[in-house]
């Protein structure tokens, strides 16, 4: 069961975020506003200080432009 950000499942899952918004050539600042959100709640996903809901993931993969569902693939590895 993942109970926390450490676990290693759900850090691939946002190291393939984070890379995904590297490739994308968007700051946290610009995916944040694309979010309707801060800044500090891309990086504190990124940084592992705040996990993700379920809909707060879908909502960031719509934001990238990317398939939520190659993310669970990530995930599920």
């Amino acid at each position: 069961m993942i109970k926390s950000t450490n676990h290693q499942d759900y850090q691939k899952l946002i190291a393939w975020l984070k890379k995904s918004r590297l490739e994308k050539g968007l700051t946290v600042r610009e995916l944040g506003e694309m979010l309707d959100e801060p800044f500090q709640f891309v990086s504190k996903i990124e940084n592992g200080q705040r996990n993700l809901s379920v809909h707060e993931y879908v909502q960031y993969c719509e934001a990238l432009g990317i398939d939520a569902r190659i993310g669970l693939k990530v995930f599920s590895r």
